[in-house]
Order: C-alpha cells, then sequence, then structure tokens
C-alpha cells in the first residue's frame, strides 16, 4: 500500500508538473501571437508618423515597402532565434532557453516604443523576434515530450490556438483604442509584459524528462545529426511544410490585408483595422484547433492537402470577391483566417514526430522558423508587387496567394505518422 500510495503521489506530482508545463507554454504562445500581430496593427500609424504625413503625404508611397522591409527583417530574426534557441533547448535544456526567449522578445518589443525612425523600429522589431522564433520551438517540444501521446492532437490545436489568441488580443486592442499616429508606442510598451512570465517558468516548470534521459546516453551534437544520416530528408521536407504557410500568412495576412483595409477606407474608419485583424484571428483560433483533430482522424497529408486547397479558395474569394470594407469582406477574413492559420495547429502535431528527442527541438526549430526566411521574401516581394501594380493590394495578394498550390504536391512526399509514438 505504502508502494501504491507512493507510486500515486509521483503520478500526482507528474500531474501538476504537466499543467504547469502547458500553462506557461500557452501563456508564452499567446505573447507569441501578440508580437505577431502587434506590428501590422501598428505600422501604418507608426511609419505615417515617422515619415511625417500629415505634412507631407507625398511620401505615403513609401509605407508599404517599408511594412514589407520591417515584417521581413522581424522573420528573419525570428528564423535565426529559432536555430539559436532550439540549438540551446537540446544542449542545455528545455526551460533555461525558453526563458533566456521571452526574456529578449519581452523587453526588445517595449524598446520599440522609444524608435524614431523606421530603421530603429526595424532593429527592435529583428531582435524581439530571436526570442519569439526561439519561444516556438521550445514551448512545442517541452508539451510533446511531457503529456501523453493520446493527446498530441488536441495539444497541438490549443498551442496553434493560443498564438492565434494573441493575435486576437493584440487585434481587439486595436479595435477598442484606435492606432494613430500620435498614439502609437503605448503598444510596444504592452508588450514588454510577457517579462513576468519568467518567473513563473524559472519556478514552476520542470525540465523535460525525455530531453535529460536523451542527453544523458549520448551528449546532444543536433546540428551535426541534423544533416547526417536520414534526418536531413525529413528535416528538409520540414522546412517546406512550414514555409508554404508562412509566405501566405505573411506575405498576405500579416500586412497585405490590414494596409487594403486602411486604403478601402480612406483611414476613415481607424478602428477597421484591428476589426478586420479581430476577425481574421477568431477564424484562426477555430482552424488551428480543428486541424490537427482532421491529422488524427484522416491522416497528417490528406490534412494538410485539405488545408492548402481550402487555403487556395478562401484567399482567392478575398481578393477576387471584394471591393469595399463591408460585411462580405468581414466574413471572408473569418474564413480566410480558419483555414490559412489552420496549419498552425498542424505543423506542432507533425513536426515532432519527424524528429528524435535528442535533436528536436532544434529540427522543428530550424524547420519552422527558417521557413521565415522565404515568408520574409515574400513580405519584401509582396511589397513590391503592391508598388508594381499600382497600389492593387487585391491583385498583389492574389499573386502571393498561389504559394499553396505548391503544397499540394509536396506533402505526398512525406511520411505518414498517424499512430506512431514520437521517436527516441
Amino acid at each position: 500500500m505504502g508502494a501504491s500510495g507512493h507510486e500515486m503521489r509521483g503520478e500526482a506530482r507528474l500531474s501538476g508538473a504537466a499543467w504547469a508545463t502547458l500553462i506557461a507554454a500557452l501563456l508564452g504562445w499567446l505573447f507569441d501571437g501578440f508580437e505577431m500581430g502587434l506590428f501590422p496593427v501598428v505600422a501604418p500609424a507608426a511609419l505615417g508618423d515617422m515619415l511625417g504625413l500629415a505634412e507631407n503625404p507625398s511620401r505615403a508611397s513609401e509605407v508599404a515597402p517599408l511594412i514589407g522591409r520591417i515584417t521581413a527583417a522581424f522573420l528573419v530574426g525570428a528564423a535565426a532565434g529559432g536555430v539559436v534557441f532550439g540549438w540551446l533547448g537540446d544542449r542545455i535544456g528545455r526551460v533555461r532557453s525558453l526563458s533566456f526567449s521571452i526574456l529578449t522578445y519581452s523587453l526588445f518589443t517595449g524598446l520599440g516604443a522609444f524608435a524614431r525612425t523606421p530603421f530603429e523600429l526595424g532593429a527592435t522589431r529583428f531582435v524581439a523576434a530571436l526570442g519569439m522564433g526561439g519561444e516556438w520551438s521550445l514551448g512545442v517540444a517541452l508539451i510533446m515530450e511531457c503529456w501523453p501521446a493520446k493527446h498530441r492532437p488536441l495539444l497541438a490545436g490549443v498551442i496553434g490556438a493560443a498564438a492565434n489568441a494573441g493575435l486576437l488580443l493584440v487585434a481587439a486592442i486595436g479595435r477598442a483604442f484606435p492606432v494613430r499616429p500620435e498614439s502609437w508606442r503605448w503598444m510596444f510598451l504592452v508588450g514588454a509584459l510577457p517579462a513576468l512570465l519568467v518567473f513563473f517558468v524559472r519556478l514552476a516548470v520542470p525540465e523535460s524528462q525525455a530531453w535529460q534521459r536523451a542527453t544523458k546516453e549520448r551528449k546532444a551534437a543536433p546540428l551535426r545529426e541534423l544533416f547526417a544520416g536520414g534526418l536531413a530528408r525529413p528535416a528538409l521536407l520540414a522546412l517546406a511544410f512550414a514555409s508554404i504557410p508562412l509566405i501566405g500568412t505573411w506575405a498576405v495576412a500579416q500586412w497585405a490585408v490590414p494596409a487594403w483595409v486602411e486604403r478601402l477606407t480612406g483611414g476613415e474608419q481607424p478602428g477597421a483595422k484591428g476589426e478586420v485583424a479581430m476577425l481574421w484571428a477568431i477564424g484562426a483560433v477555430l482552424g488551428s484547433l480543428a486541424a490537427p483533430i482532421a491529422g488524427a482522424r484522416i491522416g497528417r497529408r490528406p490534412a494538410y492537402f485539405a488545408l492548402c486547397v481550402l487555403s487556395l479558395a478562401s484567399t482567392s474569394f478575398l481578393f477576387l470577391a471584394n471591393d469595399a470594407y463591408d460585411a462580405t469582406m468581414r466574413a471572408s477574413a473569418v474564413m480566410c483566417g480558419a483555414t490559412t492559420a489552420a496549419f498552425y495547429g498542424w505543423l506542432p502535431l507533425y513536426l515532432p514526430e519527424l524528429f528524435p528527442t535528442r535533436v528536436r527541438a532544434t529540427g522543428q526549430g530550424l524547420a519552422f522558423n527558417l521557413g521565415r526566411i522565404f515568408a520574409a521574401a515574400g513580405a519584401i516581394g509582396g511589397g513590391e508587387l503592391v508598388r508594381v501594380f499600382g497600389n492593387d493590394y487585391p491583385r498583389a495578394g492574389a499573386t502571393m496567394s498561389s504559394i499553396y498550390a505548391l503544397g499540394l504536391v509536396l506533402i505526398w512526399f512525406a511520411p505518414e505518422t498517424r499512430g506512431r509514438p514520437l521517436p527516441e
């Protein structure tokens, strides 16, 4: 009876540790989403202030390319952070690395409030993105290693939903308190609050036992192992599967749509950008929850294929069937959010299943975050397309959305992992 009681107490402690890990990771992803959604809502007002558009409206054509470049800097920073912090997570542990990543993105987001030029704003966004990119891969590794396999599809959906809830939060704030050229800096100060989460992480979140066992048997050399033997092919496929939705999200949703809404409303509805972002995020939360459940039932590959088809259809409708900010466009935003952001529930389910424990954080961090470099190119390309097409945001957005067609083909070269345990 004593032994049995001891085991029960051990299971209770494990359960408490698992819940603490989940809470910390969910809060981290929530603030990740806030970080990602912050700049698109603030950008038109912030850059309008920095360029002095009120006194010199002829400089308005500079805004779209600057948004593209700063977005690209953010994405490149996230890519670098995913690799650096993922490598640290495999070398020194998930929890310590997670704390460093949260501090990085929160403190440098706060510093964005003091930027005086587009270059300074871009620099703070780049460094903040280092931490944001690292937090995703570390949190996913921790959750998937600490929770039983049967919960993985649901947890993957919650992971994606948490980040999109952060997007919803920043959009709701932007709608309730419209961001104007004279009042945008406070939003970046709000982004510094996640630094407080580090105290909870350090006090309550235990290190992954799976990581401790794996590194006790053999010291991790994650980068070398990823590009040797049989791991190179899944790493490259994972990179492709993450890149496609990232390009679609950042080249289309994260800056083209808010800027397009600003143009459609003529700047006379300051809350419209926040509203459309909020509607998009509502759809994204629902899609992120549904996608991994579909992946568990019909298979990882068919689910990804279906998401690509639905994303192509929804973005085409958004850009080709709307010419005013009205009820149809609002409904289109919800539909696009539900389809294009659903990949962020599918990816946390599938990517951990491709890599063994000792290289998991690096592998999925490399795949997911290097995809942001392609997304950065897409953001710059999208900005230039807008200029080439004479400020025709719908034409540029529809052109960039064609990236989902690539996923329809590539997914069939990947392994199907439904029903398999995480590789040790």
